[in-house]
C-alpha cells in the first residue's frame, strides 16, 4: 500500500482483460469463490432488471471492463444500451465479441445460465444476437471527468449502471463523491442508478498485478449517493466473499436507487 492506491494509467498498460475474464467470469466444472459470486450478481441483476421493474429506453453501462454479464438481464427491458470504459483494452475486449470476431471470450455458459432464470424464454443465440442489437455503441468513459464520456451527444439515459468500477477508479471518498455526481449529469430525473461493487475491498488481483480498491462499507456509500441527489430504493448484500489472495472484500452489494427531479 506503501505505493499509493493504483493510478489510472495503470489500467492502460496492466490491466489484462484477458486474464481478467478467464479469473473472474469463467463458470468452470469445479466450484469456486468467483463461479458463485457471478452466480448471485447474474441473479441479482436478473432480479433488478427483469422482476422490479427498472426499464426503460437507454442505459448506460458505465466501466464495463471487458464484460458483458451485467447486460444479460438489462437488454430485456432497455431498447438501446451504452457500453463504456476507461481502459482501450477492455474496449477492444468488448468489440471483439460484439462484432463475433476470432479470439472472442466464450460466454456460452453464463449465457445459459441467465436464459435459465429468465425461464428458458428463448435459446443461447437468441439472446446473444439480442444483446448484440441492444448494444448500440462502445464509448471511452472517464469517471474522474465532469462529462465522463467526453463530447459525445447523448440524451439523458433511464438507468445508468456500473458494475465493479468505481471503488476501482476513485482513490478516496472525495473523488467517490465527484465520481457519481460526474455520472449523474448523464441521467435523467427520476431515472436509475444501479450500482455493483465490492465492500470494505483496498485491493483485488488480475493475474500477477495488484490493482488498488477504495475501502467502504455501506453507510459510506449509502450517505455518497444520498448527497448526489438519488433516494435509494434498495440495498442487497451478497455475503461471499473473493479468496483472500484475489481480493479482500467483505461481501459485495447491490444496490438501486432513483435520481430525485430536483436534481442537477
Amino acid at each position: 500500500m506503501e505505493s499509493g492506491f493504483t493510478p489510472k494509467e495503470t489500467y492502460l498498460s496492466h490491466f489484462n482483460p484477458r486474464a481478467y475474464l478467464e479469473k473472474y467470469c469463467s463458470f468452470g466444472s469445479s466450484p469456486s469463490a468467483e463461479n458463485q459470486i457471478l452466480r448471485l450478481l447474474l441473479k441479482n441483476l436478473f432480479k433488478i432488471f427483469c422482476l422490479d421493474g427498472v426499464r426503460g429506453d437507454l442505459l448506460i453501462d458505465i466501466g464495463s471492463g471487458p464484460t458483458i454479464y451485467q447486460l444479460l438481464s438489462a437488454c430485456e427491458s432497455f431498447k438501446e444500451i451504452i457500453a463504456s470504459d476507461y481502459s482501450d483494452q477492455n474496449l477492444q475486449e468488448l468489440e471483439k465479441w460484439l462484432k463475433k470476431e476470432p479470439g472472442a471470450f466464450d460466454w456460452s455458459p453464463v449465457m445459459d445460465y441467465v436464459c435459465e432464470l429468465e425461464g428458458n424464454r428463448m435459446k443461447r443465440t437468441e439472446k446473444e444476437e439480442k444483446l448484440r442489437r441492444v448494444v448500440k455503441q462502445v464509448l471511452k468513459c472517464d469517471v474522474t471527468q465532469s462529462r465522463p464520456l467526453g463530447a459525445v451527444s447523448l440524451p439523458p439515459a433511464d438507468c445508468l449502471l456500473s458494475t465493479l468500477c468505481l471503488d476501482a477508479a476513485c482513490p478516496d471518498l472525495p473523488a467517490y463523491r465527484a465520481a457519481l455526481r460526474n455520472l449523474s449529469s448523464l441521467l435523467k430525473p427520476g431515472g436509475y442508478l444501479v450500482l455493483v461493487d465490492a465492500l470494505k475491498s483496498s485491493f483485488y488481483m488480475v493475474g500477477e498485478q495488484r490493482f488498488s480498491s477504495l475501502s467502504l462499507d455501506r453507510e459510506a456509500i449509502e450517505a455518497a449517493v444520498r448527497e448526489a441527489g438519488y433516494t435509494i430504493e434498495q440495498f442487497e448484500v451478497i455475503s461471499q466473499s473473493y479468496p483472500p489472495t484475489m481480493a479482500n472484500n467483505e461481501g459485495i452489494f447491490s444496490l438501486v436507487a432513483q435520481k430525485l427531479s430536483s436534481s442537477a
